[in-house]
């Protein structure tokens, strides 16, 4: 199954302030991360900063595939995510580095040998996540919860995995926002891991 192409439409202002179309089209950045076949990210945009400059800069999608948001900044993104196989759960965790390289942040993978899935990572954002198509498992340390279209996660910065056990593709809608960790969480998580948090 594929899923339809996204459409991108992005406005600007001419020199007399004006409202105007920037761009209409497909997404400039669409990438197969290689280490975990039929896994599809397609960036929308990000901003740097807060507030975000509202200016007609160039494209911030544009260039390397990054997992987090820019400092102080969000990250827009639908992933298209396939269905688990035998052979992903078994052998996958050996591919996790190459996978998280890939998408720029090699150090938010936390998967171990006791990791309930071998997609098992953590950015240090709040992270929402919707379900627009297809089925899919949120996994943490100690719990899941199956969603379906329309079910929103409120990622806080926690260790996770999404694991899909449908059987077909799922896409789901990404806003990553930049954030820091309260002090107690970050000494609860620097107890937990022996490192501190990232």
């Amino acid at each position: 199954m594929s899923f339809p192409m996204i459409e991108r439409i992005v406005t600007g202002h001419d020199g007399q302030g004006r409202a105007v179309i920037v761009s209409h089209g497909p997404l400039p950045n669409v990438k197969e991360i290689a280490a975990i076949a039929g896994t599809v990210f397609h960036e929308v945009w990000s901003t740097s900063g807060n507030p975000a400059l509202i200016d007609n800069g160039l494209d911030p999608t544009v260039g390397a595939l990054t997992l987090p948001p820019p400092a102080q900044g969000t990250r827009f993104r639908f992933v298209d995510i396939p269905p688990d196989t035998s052979e992903f759960l078994a052998r996958g965790a050996a591919k996790m580095h190459e996978a998280f390289t890939q998408v720029g942040d090699a150090n938010a993978s936390t998967v171990r040998a006791d990791s309930p899935h071998p997609l098992m990572h953590r950015t240090e954002s709040i992270d929402y996540g919707v379900v627009i198509d297809g089925e899919m498992t949120l996994v943490l340390d100690d719990s899941e919860v199956a969603l379906k279209p329309g079910s929103v996660v409120i990622q806080r910065g926690t260790n996770h995995a999404w694991a899909n056990r449908s059987g077909r593709p799922c896409r789901m809608l990404f806003v990553l926002i930049d954030g820091v960790y309260d002090p107690a969480i970050a000494r609860a998580l620097q107890a937990r891991t022996g490192k501190e948090a990232q």
